[in-house]
């Protein structure tokens, strides 16, 4: 029991014999519907170079065997010191705003070692354990959030559910007081409304966050909890060697990076369902059937067919390497498209077939090698209790809008909707 996305096509049907013109990349066009762009890169331009939005060449990768490759292969150096144009080799992240050095210094942008000491420090936060115990507090979240708007029958999910869980759920992981979480939310959707452009709200709000979490640091220091800021303290005091400006890079890399990526697996994935009622009729009977098996399955589904990752963050030739038939020299970029190694039919049966019982599901939507997501345990219980809790609560949820009339936010890295308006019976 499977179903196809009826999306419209963007670029001309894949032929082995006729090509044609490849597909224009990076406009709002594409933005609204890569897949078959990336469907003809796969079979004509598998490892494709090519001039992106800022002027930079990279190398885009699009099949799953090279993706799967490049992002283990150790000459492919996630530092931009390593970048052959230096001009461009910073804020290379896709995290808005983050061009400055005290912000460099975080998990997505060093190597081994300095990479595998800052993993070992935070990975204690999203062990199995720590994250079930913080599963009451996002259900808590969930359900909060659609009282809020449950009895006006209409609401916006993105600005009114899927963004502010993972932020509000951040924030408690990180231990910012429940008191100042509201400035959070303010300041991170400055960011994601505006993306990484050079207006002046953004800068504010990167500086107005920056300058908030190196106070807490400090405040954290004199008076510690039982959250991931003091872990991080605890540990540099315990000889870790830990430097400040690390300490408040991981908390700004981890807040931007533990809510962007949720924002959209949630609206990406209830958009899934919502245009494919068979598949979300049965989730929402699985779930009215008290079994969880459906609804574990179907996230990762989702996570595969339109995740929230769209391609990996950046990538440098260390040395001369051959990745897919093209030879890739020193200093030049690399950016692995999860989104069009995961429907790769050489990999999945049936690719562009949403099929939330798919038990083959190793995509690589939160990476793979040592730079595989560390958050993604928490972000899966978010995923499963937002959609959970949205279809149980609001079973005849129903889109409000045209889907040639959603706008996706353009950037290089994340993809997702800017808005997602939907219609439901009001509950009291």
């Amino acid at each position: 029991m499977t179903e196809h996305a009826h999306t419209p096509s963007t670029a001309p049907a894949a032929s082995a014999t006729t090509p044609g013109p490849a597909p224009e990349l990076f406009t709002w066009e594409f933005a609204s519907d890569p897949y078959p762009a990336y469907a003809w890169l796969r079979e004509h331009a598998p490892v494709h170079r090519t001039r992106l939005p800022s002027g930079v060449e990279a190398w885009l990768v699009t099949r799953y065997a090279d993706a799967r490759q490049a992002l283990a292969d150790p000459r492919l150096s996630k530092n931009p010191a390593h970048h052959a144009e230096p001009a461009h080799a910073k804020g290379k992240t896709g995290i808005p705003g983050e061009r400055k050095a005290e912000l460099m210094t975080h998990l997505l942008n060093i190597d081994p070692p300095d990479h595998t000491r800052l993993r070992r420090l935070v990975s204690k936060a999203f062990t199995p354990r720590r994250v079930a115990e913080f599963a009451p507090r996002v259900q808590e979240l969930a359900d909060g959030l659609i009282d809020g708007f449950a009895g006006t029958g209409s609401a916006d999910l993105i600005h009114e559910f899927a963004f502010p869980l993972p932020i509000y759920a951040i924030c408690d992981l990180l231990g910012v007081p429940r008191e100042d979480q509201d400035d959070f939310r303010d300041w991170a959707g400055m960011m994601i409304r505006h993306g990484g452009g050079p207006r002046g709200g953004v800068a504010r709000s990167v500086k107005k966050m920056r300058g908030y979490l190196a106070d807490l640091i400090h405040r954290k220091r004199a008076d510690p909890g039982d959250d991931l800021i003091s872990g991080l303290i605890r540990a540099s005091d315990h000889g870790e060697h830990l430097t400040e400006n690390e300490a408040a890079a991981m908390a700004f890399i981890l807040l931007f990076a533990g809510f962007e990526t949720t924002v959209n697996l949630i609206g990406n994935g209830t958009y899934a369902l919502l245009t494919h009622p068979g598949q979300r009729t049965r989730l929402q009977d699985s779930l009215a059937a008290g079994e969880t098996g459906l609804l574990e399955t179907g996230v990762e589904e989702l996570l595969r067919y339109d995740g929230p990752v769209e391609l990996a963050t950046w990538r440098y030739a260390t040395r001369p390497l051959t990745l897919g038939g093209q030879d890739i020299a020193p200093g030049e970029p690399v950016l692995v498209v999860l989104a069009a190694a995961d429907r790769d039919p050489a990999r999945f049966t049936d690719p562009d077939t949403l099929d939330l019982s798919r038990r083959d599901s190793q995509h690589l939507g939160y990476g793979h090698g040592i730079h595989y997501c560390l958050g993604a345990p928490l972000a899966r219980l978010e995923g499963q209790t937002a959609l959970a809790t949205l279809l149980t609560r609001l079973p005849d949820l129903s889109l409000a809008a045209d889907p040639a009339e959603l706008r996706w936010r353009g950037g290089l890295i994340m993809r997702g909707l800017r808005t997602l308006p939907v219609s439901f019976t009001p509950v009291p």
